[in-house]
């Protein structure tokens, strides 16, 4: 009777070993599976994933802060002294994000407007939007370099033009001026000497196209058809390439809108197109790490980002260039002689650091990041930062710019900031972090345990014998 009680008790766990095995081998096959589809499934563009309400309305809370160089050393510039900057702020907005116009196309595209709107956040800044601040004269230090090449008769024309409105090299204007737009009889002025000079009237504000406006027709991928193409950028403005530049593979439309990626990302590189730099951004694999028990990927900018074409040959179609690190935006900034770069000239040429004095580049505080959760192509944490600059310089037959020696002087630097938090993260981390690692470890639980169970089940089997 015991031999037949210890076969039956082998059988048993002989069987409850082969079902985990079974179980465990299907969870191991069929595990990636499912959490593959539910990847998918989530990350379309559709209104029934769950990333498409994030999508449409992006539920993170999202900070621009700007930080203004200030010109400490305003009457020796104008002798040829080297600038002395002091940094002012940060002044910090609360930016909202929303589309509209959302449209669905046939070829699997969807097409919409991204609108940001800005708050003021005086509690999270460093002064208010009253705060004087001293700054190039934008406009007629940029018109002073762009009307160079013309007639010394007609820059006469121009200089005592700009007597009469009492121009001078530069300005004290409040942030809120700057950042959102002043009224100024020289932009009536210009656009009466030299006709299509500048192409805007009445106000002038370096953040004017930021607030309350959007960023253009975007038409992307919603991944129905291929997964891998989702939220990859088919048209901008019904563009299928920009004309800034003067390569075509500068003026490519690479990537996605810069919100989302598509999913199962490798650690290599992402793209995006940026309509604020006018151009796509290519930023590489730095390495992994966790954002709030989330795995995450860092991606930031490659030294060549902003190199020069001689530094680096691809970047030809950006130049006329100037030192490695400083891009020449001027065509896609109404032709004004401006420059973006990283913060305080953080990876360019160290001359650049040199010809003013006052900037600190630091990787922790200036250097770009985004980090992407690898699986769903999603953002957990980012931050973007770029600088504005400005190339000054003398014009002869421009009295009001002195003996200034030529310099691209950093006007301003800001960030936009924002990481996954709250309910948004908790859903997220439930669905797309949880639910698959319980399956992970599901499947190794059972495979686990059907190996002593049949081993015990042969024991006994030989003991029976």
């Amino acid at each position: 009777a015991m031999a037949a009680a210890r076969r039956r008790l082998s059988v048993g766990l002989g069987l409850a070993g082969a079902a985990c095995a079974l179980v465990g081998g299907c969870l191991l096959l069929v595990g990636p599976v499912i959490i593959r589809e539910q990847v998918i499934k989530n990350v379309r563009i559709d209104p029934s994933s769950i990333s498409f309400s994030m999508w449409k309305d992006i539920p993170v809370p999202f900070y621009l802060s700007v930080h203004f160089f200030e010109v400490l050393n305003a009457e020796q510039v104008l002798l040829g002294e080297k600038p002395v900057l002091s940094q002012r702020g940060p002044y910090v907005y609360r930016e909202y994000r929303y589309k509209t116009n959302i449209t669905f196309h046939d070829n699997a595209t969807v097409s919409f407007l991204e609108h940001r709107n800005l708050f003021f956040q005086p509690d999270l800044s460093n002064g208010t939007e009253e705060d004087y601040v001293v700054v190039p004269n934008i406009i007629m230090m940029g018109a002073a370099v762009m009307m160079e090449k013309l007639p010394r008769f007609l820059k006469y024309l121009v200089s005592k033009a700009l007597e009469g409105l009492q121009q001078e090299a530069f300005m004290n204007r409040t942030v809120g001026e700057i950042m959102w737009g002043y009224e100024d009889r020289l932009i009536d002025t210009i656009n009466t000497f030299v006709p299509g000079l500048i192409p805007f009237k009445g106000k002038f504000g370096l953040f004017m196209q930021f607030n309350n406006s959007n960023s253009g027709l975007f038409t992307v991928n919603t991944g129905m058809k291929n997964i891998s193409q989702v939220h990859m950028v088919d048209s901008w403005n019904g563009l299928k390439k920009v004309n800034y530049w003067r390569s075509s593979e500068c003026n490519m439309i690479n990537g996605t809108s810069g919100e989302m990626w598509p999913p199962f990302m490798s650690p290599t590189s992402l793209e995006f197109y940026s309509p604020d730099a006018c151009r796509s951004m290519k930023l590489v694999y730095e390495q992994s790490g966790k954002f709030k028990g989330v795995p995450t990927y860092r991606f930031v900018a490659p030294k060549t980002l902003f190199a020069n074409g001689t530094d680096y040959p691809p970047n030809e179609g950006f130049c006329p260039c100037m030192q490695s690190g400083i891009q020449n935006v001027s065509t896609c900034r109404f032709n004004a002689p401006m420059f973006i770069s990283h913060p305080h000239f953080y990876n360019a040429d160290p001359s650049l650091v040199d010809a003013v004095e006052g900037l600190h580049p630091s990787r922790e505080e200036h250097a770009l990041f985004l980090d992407v959760h690898p699986m769903t192509g999603i953002p957990m944490n980012c931050s973007i930062k770029l600088q504005l600059n400005l190339y000054i310089k003398k014009v002869s037959g421009i009295s009001q710019t002195g003996n200034i020696y030529p310099v691209v002087l950093p006007l301003l630097w800001f960030a936009e900031s924002g990481s996954i938090e709250g309910p948004v993260l908790n859903e997220f981390y439930t669905n797309l972090v949880l639910i698959p690692s319980v399956l992970d470890y599901l499947q190794y639980i059972f495979l686990g345990l059907s190996v002593p169970l049949i081993i015990s089940a042969a024991v006994l089997m030989v003991m029976n014998k």
